[in-house]
C-alpha cells in the first residue's frame, strides 16, 4: 500500500509543488483546501480526521501572514495568525498522531519561517507563531519517538508564491540581497527536499532545515 500523505493548507502553491512531487513519486496524496479542513475550526480538524483514512506523514503546512507593528495589531488580529500558524498545526498533528502512535509509525513536518528565528519589524505576530513550531516539534519528537514516530521543521526562506505576491518590490529586492546567492529559493527545491527527508532520512527527528542561503 502507497503511503499516504496529508498536506494543509492544499490551496497554496508551496502545497501543490509538495503533492505534485510526493504524488510523482508513487505516493498517495491529500491537499484539502480550507473549505474541506480548515485548520482554525476544531469541529473541522474534527471531521477531517474522523472520516480520513490514517495517514503515514502529516505535512503542516497551513499558514497566514499579516504584517503589522505591535502597538497596532488588535487582539482579534494576532489571535487569527496564532490560531491559523499554530493551534492549526497542533490540532492536525494530534489528530493525525493517534493512528500513528497505534501503528507505531509516522512522520510529522511543520513548515515553519526564517521569522521565527530572525523576525523583521512588523512581525511579532507571525513571528511568535511559526517560532511555536519548532518547540513544539522539538517536544514531539521526544514524545514520540519511542513509538517510532519523527517530527521535523523546514524553514523553507522566502518563496514567490501568492503569499508573497503583494510584497512591494523595494522589500522584495532588500531581501534578495540578503541572500548569499542572490536567488531565493522555490516551492519545488523545497518540495525534493521534504521527499528526500521522509524517504531517505529515516533516522531524523527533532531537528530543523532552513533551505535558503542567508
Amino acid at each position: 500500500m502507497n503511503e499516504r500523505v496529508l498536506i494543509t493548507g492544499g490551496e497554496g502553491d508551496l502545497a501543490a509543488a509538495i503533492a505534485d512531487t510526493f504524488r510523482e513519486a508513487g505516493f498517495d496524496v491529500r491537499n484539502p483546501g480550507r473549505r474541506e479542513l480548515d485548520v482554525s475550526s476544531p469541529e473541522s480538524v474534527s471531521e477531517y480526521f474522523s472520516s480520513a483514512a490514517p495517514i503515514d506523514l502529516l505535512i503542516a503546512n497551513a499558514g497566514c501572514a499579516e504584517n503589522g507593528l505591535l502597538a497596532r495589531t488588535t487582539e482579534s488580529a494576532w489571535d487569527r495568525q496564532l490560531e491559523i500558524n499554530l493551534h492549526g498545526a497542533f490540532r492536525c498533528a494530534r489528530a493525525a498522531l493517534r493512528p500513528m502512535l497505534k501503528q507505531r509509525r509516522g512522520h510529522l513536518i511543520f513548515l515553519s519561517s526564517y521569522s521565527a528565528i530572525h523576525p523583521p519589524a512588523g512581525q511579532a505576530a507571525y513571528a511568535s507563531a511559526k517560532a511555536g513550531l519548532l518547540g513544539l516539534s522539538k517536544s514531539l519528537a521526544q514524545e514520540v519517538g519511542p513509538a517510532n514516530i519523527r517530527s521535523n521543521v523546514i524553514l523553507p526562506g522566502f518563496l514567490e508564491t501568492k503569499m508573497t505576491r503583494d510584497l512591494p518590490q523595494a522589500r522584495r529586492e532588500q531581501v534578495l540581497r540578503d541572500h548569499r546567492l542572490l536567488r531565493f529559493n522555490t516551492p519545488e527545491a523545497t518540495a525534493e527536499f521534504i521527499l528526500h527527508l521522509h524517504r531517505s532520512m529515516p533516522h531524523t527527528s527533532g531537528q530543523s532545515f532552513q533551505l535558503d542561503s542567508r
